[in-house]
């Protein structure tokens, strides 16, 4: 069976695919589309050889296929390794900064972490001057709640 269309007819619909999995690929920057968009260029390039759309669907789906599965492993293990930035800041979580302003919730103010100045948030107020606990980190700003005071013995 043959399900025959012109050259340029051909190369349009490749290219048109190539460009929406091209743009779902970059909106989106999780590895979903980019092996249909090496698919879709192989189909392209197959359109050249034949006028036969069945045969350059066949050359997608078989290269998006082997793209995927040749690529999906090493794509995997990429995604579980965290990076180190990423560890060496997950060591500050527990540790004490110092408000270097007064933090109200709702408001980004300055903390101070090992001589380094750091945006910080809140759920509760904190008083210039007084530690806090970090709980979180997001990109550059950190999560502080107030640090409790030891209790008193009786």
């Amino acid at each position: 069976m043959e399900i025959l269309i012109s050259t340029t007819a051909a190369i349009w619909l490749w290219a048109a695919l190539l460009a929406v999995f091209v743009v779902v690929e970059l909106a989106t920057a999780n590895l979903v589309t980019i092996w249909f968009a090496v698919g879709a260029l192989a189909a392209l390039l197959a359109s050249l050889a034949t006028n036969n759309v069945l045969w350059q669907a066949l050359v997608f789906l078989l290269v998006s296929l082997v793209a995927l599965i040749a690529t999906k492993p090493l794509v995997s293990r990429a995604r579980a390794r965290k990076p180190a930035a990423a560890v060496e800041l997950d060591r500050n979580i527990g540790r004490t900064a110092k408000a270097l302003e007064d933090l109200r919730p709702g408001t980004v103010g300055r903390v101070r972490l090992d001589g380094v100045d750091w945006n910080a948030v809140t759920d509760a107020p904190i008083r210039a001057g007084e530690a806090c606990v970090v709980q979180a980190i997001g990109g550059t700003t950190l999560t502080v709640a107030p640090e409790k005071a030891p209790a008193t013995a009786k």
